[in-house]
Order: structure tokens, then sequence, then C-alpha cells
């Protein structure tokens, strides 16, 4: 009799771990600790593609007007392996920019896609590669001593696009198209823009700066948008002085 009560309470046990298991295992990839996987069936993949272009108009970059979300860039930035993000609302389109801290796994396609060198640290200095203890103001991420930026965005997750893309449309689920991106001179870029807006500027003047850097970034504009570089800030009623 209790050989028969022990078996059957092992039998109980281990119908119970089974489910406890599968849990577990479909918590993890629910998780954002981790967009490398890409297991079949990953429910961060599941569901239509909430990134990239998918209304197939080609003025879909052409945008009328752009505002700064704090509460959207803050609901990006508490995602493990960001460490900065700048989200802009248009009235077509939400844009991200984002910056890596490597604090999640499977952020990039491949390794060695990063920009940064950030060895100056360990000699006191800023550039690792004249010994320069200056960087630039005005930008901030550069090569060097800086959060982790990727050139091409098409070398970033999927699965880390689906999350944030996801993410953005669970709160502004009127939005046509999710673009986003750790490209270093388009963070530069959102980061002058969104100074604007922290200073309580209109961004009606920067639009067609504006549109130039997202339509080079993400529709293989024609105008490359230059560097951000050292000169004092730039006027609200000059766009041109962004440059």
């Amino acid at each position: 009799m209790l050989r028969r009560w022990t078996t059957a309470w092992l039998a109980a046990v281990l119908l119970l771990s089974v489910p406890a298991g599968c849990n577990y295992e479909q918590l993890a990839q629910q998780s954002d600790t981790d967009y490398g996987s890409r297991q079949p069936g990953d429910p961060k993949m599941m569901g239509a593609k909430a990134y990239g272009p998918n209304t197939g108009n080609p003025d879909q970059h052409h945008n009328g007007f752009f505002e700064y979300s704090s509460m959207l860039s803050r609901r990006v930035n508490a995602l493990n392996g960001i460490a900065g993000s700048i989200v802009m609302l248009t009235d077509k389109n939400a844009y991200v920019a984002i910056l890596l801290d490597w604090t999640a796994v499977g952020t990039t396609n491949k390794r060695g896609t990063e920009e940064q060198n950030n060895t100056g640290t360990t000699d006191g200095v800023y550039n690792a590669d004249n010994g320069s203890p200056f960087g630039n103001p005005r930008r901030v991420v550069s090569p060097y001593n800086s959060y982790f930026t990727v050139e091409d965005h098409n070398n970033l997750s999927p699965e880390l696009k689906q999350t944030i893309a996801s993410r953005i449309r669970e709160y502004v689920p009127s939005v046509q198209e999710v673009h986003i991106s750790a490209n270093m001179e388009l963070v530069n870029y959102f980061n002058e823009f969104a100074k604007e807006a922290w200073a309580g500027r209109s961004l009606l003047p920067w639009v067609q700066q504006f549109n130039t850097v997202v339509q080079f970034h993400f529709d293989g504009g024609a105008v490359r948008p230059e560097a951000i570089s050292q000169p004092a800030e730039p006027n609200p009623r000059r766009p041109e002085h962004l440059n």
C-alpha cells in the first residue's frame, strides 16, 4: 500500500513539473534579456511584424510635423539592453533612436557591429587613437567612451525591434509605421531635436531637417546629413545651423 501511494505521489509530482518547466521556458522567451534565441514559436515574434515599412507609401517619410515623446522614450528605455532612447512621433510614424548597453544578449545580428572604442578609459583619455582628453559636447554618443551604436539598423535583432515596436504600438496604436535605429549620427541628430523640445521650443522649424535625416537612414534618401559638429547650439530660427 505504501509503495502504491508513493508511486502515485511521484507521478503527480512529475505531471505538475511538466507545465511548470514549459511555463519557465515561455517566461524566458518572453523576457527582454534575450533577443537572440529566435526559436520557432518565440512569443516575442508572434503576430504581425510591428516595425519597418508596411504601408507601401513612397511618401511615408515626408512627415508634416514631429514631436518628442518623453513617455514613449521612458517606456523603451526601461527595456533591458537599452541604455537610452529618444522617440519621435509624427503625423504618420514613430521613430526610435536607441543606444545599447549589452545588458541583454542578442541585440545585434552579428558580433563586431558595435562602433565604439572604450579602451581610453583604462589610460585616462577620451580618444584612444590620439590620446585627447576632449570630446564633442554636442554629441551624446561618439566612437569613444560611449554606449554602443550600430551603423545599419538591419543589423539590430528582429526580436529587439519587434519588442520595441510592440511597446510603441501598445501606447500609440494609430501609428502607421515604427522605425528603429542605433545609428550614431541619427542618435546625435535626435538628441539635438530633443534638446529643442526640452527647452520648450517648437520643433516646426526643424521638420525639413528631420525629414532629411529619417529619409536618409530609413528610405535610402540621397541627401546625407552632415555629422553633428562643435559649433554653438542650433538656432531654431535657422535650422541650417544644426550642422
